[in-house]
């Protein structure tokens, strides 16, 4: 088993390029339909996401 989870795994990737696309947040929202709850590490990856989003450190392509 994978010891980091796809939903991380895509949030690195946005913080790493700096932008959150329209793809990458599809995938996301996929990923936590599938699984159907978030796990708490999950969880604080996407929040510390949308805190790098609010602060302009990540840009939301639309």
């Amino acid at each position: 088993m994978n010891n980091k989870s796809v939903i991380r795994n895509l949030v690195n990737r946005a913080l790493l390029v700096k932008r959150l696309t329209p793809e990458m947040e599809t995938l996301i929202n996929q990923e936590l339909s599938e699984q159907g709850y978030i796990t708490d590490p999950d969880y604080e990856a996407l929040e510390y996401l949308m805190q790098a989003i609010d602060q302009g450190r990540v840009r939301q392509v639309v």
